[in-house]
């Protein structure tokens, strides 16, 4: 045994120590990334876990960076895999990721080659910080990708209101009336309604219809929409034919433009949350390249091997002791010679 392990190639093992961010999510915000979607809604229940760390193993064992870091050093050629789900499992095997009581977690690679230990061990940190960039994994930032999305979405329809806008064309009635006043802030107060209606949404989900807050903001709606009416009422008399269309897409334009503004500000509400709540990852340690093997350990093996080759002489010679007992009484003696018998016969049978 001591002399197969000579033949067996070294493994070096680098670690790395990180201390993932503590997140305290509140039910405000959790409600928030009910209503983001699908993703968002999910993540959000990660504060519920037993152990914090858990959500953070659970990304740093997952396929995206497996599969990153197995492209990144050629791993499929390293552990000779014809599949990538072959060199990822090699992978996950040599690799150990756990976290203890005081919440650290520890990453500990094995490798043939002591420098690619450590480079893989670190690059498991830094895959991890290129993914929380786009998933929500805090409060902060589940809130930034909700209005990122919002955004977008507004903004797209933003540039499709513009350029209808320019299509339109502008006829003679439209010069006789001040567009920005008739209809901007129609489009407005319609922007306003449409965000005030998705942060009512938000807060039925943690609060109740007598709420003070709730109460509130359910009255500054219907106050919103009365006005909304109120204006409408006002700008009743439009033009006809194409001084109507125009009118009628420069109110989009403007309800548009009006809800990309407040979305914009809220998303830099978010990203300035992020910025200092946000999913910072401490490395406590940054892996170094082992300067000593971790296996095989000779040693060990070597005192495993002493330690087997003394039982087995200490079971042969107490063996032999009993059987020279055995051959001193006239019956252990026949028993003897019809053991010895029988073994005769099996090996005569088994040379045959």
């Amino acid at each position: 045994m001591l002399g197969l392990s000579f033949l067996i190639k070294p493994v070096f093992t680098a670690n790395t120590l990180m201390l993932p961010p503590q997140q305290q999510q509140s039910s405000a915000v959790a409600a928030l990334l009910g209503a983001a979607g699908g993703m968002a809604g999910a993540l959000s229940g990660v504060a519920g876990l037993k152990n914090p760390s858990d959500q953070w193993i659970a990304l740093l064992k997952s396929r995206p960076i497996a599969d990153a870091i197995v492209s990144e050093f050629k791993l499929r050629e390293v552990y000779e895999s014809e599949y990538q789900f072959q060199a990822r499992n090699a992978l996950a095997g040599n690799t150990r990721i756990t976290s203890g009581k005081d919440n650290l977690i520890t990453i500990e690679v094995d490798d043939e080659v002591p420098e690619r230990a450590a480079k893989i061990a670190n690059r498991y940190i830094t895959q991890l910080q290129e993914m929380t960039k786009t998933l929500g994994v805090t409060e902060a930032a589940q809130r930034r990708l909700f209005f990122e999305r919002q955004l977008l979405d507004v903004k797209d329809k933003l540039v499709k209101a513009e350029v209808a806008l320019k299509d339109s064309g502008v006829g003679k009635d439209v010069l006789k009336i001040n567009p920005e006043a008739a209809v901007g802030r129609v489009a407005q107060v319609q922007a306003t309604i449409a965000a005030q209606e998705i942060r009512l949404s938000v807060m039925r989900g943690t609060m109740t219809e007598s709420n003070p807050e709730y109460r509130s903001a359910t009255a500054e709606l219907q106050s919103l929409r009365a006005q909304l009416k109120a204006l409408e009422r006002d700008n009743s008399q439009e033009p006809d034919g194409k001084s109507n269309e125009y009118i009628s897409k420069y109110r989009e334009f403007k309800y548009f433009e009006t809800l990309f503004e407040i979305f914009s500000r809220q998303y830099e509400m978010a990203r300035a949350d992020e910025a200092s709540n946000g999913a910072v990852l401490q490395v406590v340690a940054i892996a170094e390249i082992p300067e000593y093997k971790s296996k095989p350990k000779r040693g060990l093996l070597a005192i495993t091997a002493a330690l087997l080759t003394f039982i087995v002489c200490l079971l042969w010679l107490m063996a032999r002791r009993a059987l020279a007992r055995m051959a001193e009484t006239p019956e252990g003696a026949q028993k003897l010679a019809a053991l010895r018998a029988s073994f005769g016969l099996r090996r005569a049978t088994i040379r045959a």
